[in-house]
């Protein structure tokens, strides 16, 4: 988080990736081939928490970055099971949030 001074007041900057780490309902951008592809179009992906809506993403996506979302499609992620030299586990799934954007309208991760 860095600060600037102005003449009149001293104005806060904040990165926008920091912003989306302490929102409770947006974990980050997910970051895949897809999703970069996507954004060319206006379109982009997030990890979001499993008890987002669609209109709680929508006013997050908009306080932290400042873009108004045209809409939100939701998918849930689903538990994957894994094995290791032998041993089972199991992958937690989790939600994913694609937001589309204006044609105009662009996010820039860091």
């Amino acid at each position: 988080m860095a600060t600037t001074k102005t003449k009149k007041n001293t104005k806060e900057v904040v990165d926008s990736t920091v912003k989306a780490k302490t929102h409770p309902m947006i974990k980050g951008p997910r970051i895949t081939e897809k999703s970069a592809i996507g954004a060319d179009k206006s379109i982009y992906t997030f990890n979001v928490a499993t008890v987002a809506t669609k209109n709680e993403v929508k006013k997050a996506i908009k306080m932290i970055y400042g873009v108004t979302p045209t809409r939100v499609a939701m998918t849930k992620i689903q538990d994957k099971v894994i094995v290791r030299r032998g041993v089972k586990s199991i992958k937690r799934g989790g939600k994913k949030a694609v937001v589309y954007l204006k044609k105009g309208d662009k996010i820039a991760f860091a």
